[in-house]
């Protein structure tokens, strides 16, 4: 399966540290059994200000990419909730939530308890199966439109679903931050879990809040609609969320499904045209200076007597 995938971190511009994690597991990482087509993507957001943030993100990971170790489920599975792998990569979620609430039990004290946004797709030549907790976000990109995406677990985000705040107001609220739902800080943890169905083209974006909260969905939809790579796009998202402020860490994943070769090749070239256009113009206004100078050199030999 080809996919062509970048991820870009950043702890932002007002935070000491990074406290997000992510990882990349293709169909080269050791010991995989869990899938023979694909790629596993993983984005965690250690919760700011409490204790051991950064470490929370980082053994979430770690616990999603175990699950790669796993058989592939049996086939008979066949509610959207239990579909493919998605009983592994809730498995995984409920053992990292398990390992990291023992140690806030064991370790933390007087403290507030170390905790972790976490969010998994698992990527297949077919389908996308999708499993959340907390406020990092997966979209689902088709076409220059955005066909699904998951729900956070926030504190405005309930607001709104409840109907007391509008989303226009929500967008704006300095609450955002705060999550109902998190890995590590209570025994039992509720996962969402999503099944997408994948089309060749299709684009998937999985960010921390980092960028939900500084850049409107708008602006990271008009992203995707200019021509450009994966890893170009993930990288003008972590800039554009730093121009905007840059309150948070920002961690972001871009992966294109199934792109047509052709395509790929013009999206790399156009990225390091942009990237490096005045050094390839220096270099070929030297060349050109060059040939002009040997052409020219050849004539006047030749008229010479």
């Amino acid at each position: 399966m080809r996919l062509d995938c970048a991820a870009q971190t950043h702890k932002g511009l007002r935070k000491s540290n990074n406290e997000d994690a992510y990882g990349v597991f293709g169909e080269n990482t050791p010991d995989l059994k869990l899938f023979d087509e694909g790629a596993l993507l993983c984005v965690a957001d250690g919760l700011g200000g409490h204790a051991g943030g950064e470490i929370a993100s980082k053994l979430a990971v770690s616990y999603v990419k175990d699950t790669l170790k796993s058989e592939q489920p049996e086939r008979q599975n066949t509610s959207n909730d239990d579909k493919g792998p998605l009983p592994v990569l809730r498995d995984g979620f409920e053992k990292a939530n398990q390992s990291i609430c023992q140690t806030n039990q064991d370790l933390v004290r007087g403290d507030r308890p170390m905790g972790t946004t976490l969010l998994a797709a698992l990527v297949t030549p077919r389908e996308a199966y999708v499993a959340n907790v907390g406020d990092s976000r997966c979209y689902l990109i088709r076409q220059g439109e955005i066909a699904a995406k998951t729900e956070d677990h926030s504190w405005v985000d309930e607001q709104v679903k409840l109907g007391l705040m509008s989303e226009e107001e929500a967008e704006t609220d300095n609450r955002k931050n705060l999550v109902t739902r998190s890995i590590g800080t209570h025994p039992e943890v509720e996962v969402d879990t999503y099944v997408w169905r994948i089309e060749p083209g299709d684009v998937l974006l999985l960010c921390t809040d980092g960028l939900i909260n500084m850049v409107k969905e708008a602006d990271i939809l008009a992203e995707f609609n200019k021509s450009a790579a994966p890893a170009e796009i993930a990288n003008r998202l972590v800039d554009l969320a730093n121009q905007n402020g840059g309150k948070d860490n920002i961690t972001v994943i871009v992966a294109t499904v199934e792109p047509r070769l052709i395509r790929l090749y013009w999206l790399r070239w156009l990225s390091f045209w942009r990237k490096n256009k005045t050094t390839l113009l220096w270099l070929g206004a030297c060349l050109l200076f060059g040939a002009l100078t040997f052409t020219a050199g050849y004539f006047l030999g030749r008229l010479a007597p």
